[in-house]
């Protein structure tokens, strides 16, 4: 007989907006389809080229078996190309270190800088599963309270104010608000790191989404910053659970050793897919023009039915704002509006546990149509009760 416990470092908060993706399966075997603005997944799936390479390879007789840990060094050149390519930043392909997608990145870059005790620093509203692995590896996490004076972007004040730490886990393009840092904010934040001898984690997984300025990677002010990078956002591969992280070259070592003994090797056929999907950019840029005009029509929507404080969703795929005019706490609201009118919209209390009971993150990541059909029963919806 077991002894019944668990271990304290299990003793985490669940990721709402996966328990709200449930529910939705459940709402939709009862009252057909939903409309799902509450996940941050691409509605279009992995591009064209991507999904012939698939095609391909399983045709090819390949047996599929392990690559190497650290990923197909075919993939780990071209990632290393694509930083010299978009940002100007060479990196050697040794550091490039392909993962079970970016969470298994953040896992691997997390375990191997780190050691338990130590203070990181995370942005809030920010991305909840960052706290609960920082919990679960022993690690504290240091809230940087983040609002629309500064662009929900964190400054050096934050970080003055924030004492003593060993980290900085930063995501820019932003998870829920878009935020994305501009070039002097990176310089900013990078000469403050290196003179406080401070680790930069960087999650860029909505490069390639923005609206505005392009995003820039920390690599470009931090050398020795650890990045993170995936296929399930800007290349909506999120299924095939596939992406990568760049490890100053005395951590590679360390993370290949990490990643043979946690997860032996990426899945193989999600590799040669991500490596054809490098050359679909016509195809994916195409689809960041519609998350862009899905953008502004749902945004117009929100403003009119009385969201207030919209963060500025200058990247990535989300719109961040407070429902309070409503006088309806974000969790009963999303029940509400899920099962009144089949949209499915996460909570902020999963973003945000000071204040995210007052804030909802809609994700349009979706197709025009769904977009149009939600915005149509938002107005109705907020018509009813006005």
């Amino acid at each position: 007989m077991g002894r019944g416990r668990v271990a304290a470092r299990a003793e985490i908060d669940p990721f709402l907006v996966m328990e709200l993706v449930a529910a939705t399966s459940a709402h939709e075997s009862q009252h057909g389809a939903a409309i799902h603005l509450e996940v941050g997944q691409p509605a279009g799936g992995a591009p064209r080229l991507a999904t012939e390479a698939a095609i391909e390879v399983l045709r090819s007789g390949d047996p599929l078996g392990y690559t190497d840990a650290c990923g197909l060094p075919a993939l780990r050149s071209r990632i290393a190309r694509e930083y010299a390519h978009r940002y100007g930043v060479d990196i050697d392909a040794s550091r490039v270190i392909v993962t079970v997608g970016a969470s298994g990145a953040c896992l691997l870059g997390l375990l191997a800088a780190f050691a338990p005790g130590e203070r990181i620093a995370v942005t809030e509203p920010g991305y909840p599963c960052y706290r609960q692995m920082l919990h679960a590896f022993g690690l504290e996490a240091v809230a940087l309270r983040v609002d629309a004076a500064t662009g929900y972007a964190p400054t050096t004040a934050h970080l003055d104010a924030a004492g003593p730490i060993d980290g900085l886990l930063l995501a820019s393009p932003a998870n829920p608000t878009g935020a994305v840092l501009s070039e002097g904010d990176w310089g900013a934040i990078g000469r403050w790191c290196n003179e406080h001898d401070v680790q930069i984690v960087s999650d860029e997984i909505y490069h390639g989404i923005v609206y505005g300025e392009p995003a820039h990677t920390a690599l470009s002010v931090a050398p020795d910053a650890i990045v993170i990078g995936s296929f399930s956002k800007y290349f909506a591969m999120t299924g095939w659970r596939l992406g990568w992280i760049v490890v100053p070259g005395h951590l590679a070592e360390p993370v290949d050793r990490l990643s043979q003994n946690l997860v032996l090797a990426p899945p193989t056929l999600a590799q040669h897919v991500g490596l054809a999907a490098f050359d679909a950019t016509d195809e994916l840029d195409r689809r960041v023009a519609g998350y862009r005009a899905n953008r502004d029509a749902l945004a117009a929507t929100l403003h009119e039915i009385g969201v207030i404080d919209l963060a500025p969703s200058d990247g990535a795929f989300y719109l961040y704002g407070s429902v309070e005019h409503w006088g309806v706490p974000a969790l009963d609201l999303s029940r509400i509006w899920l099962d009144e009118l089949g949209v499915a919209v996460a909570p902020g209390n999963d973003f945000d546990p000071v204040d995210g009971h007052r804030f909802m993150r809609w994700s349009y990541a979706t197709s025009p149509d769904a977009v149009g059909e939600a915005c149509r029963r938002f107005r109705s919806w907020a018509s009813a009760r006005s």
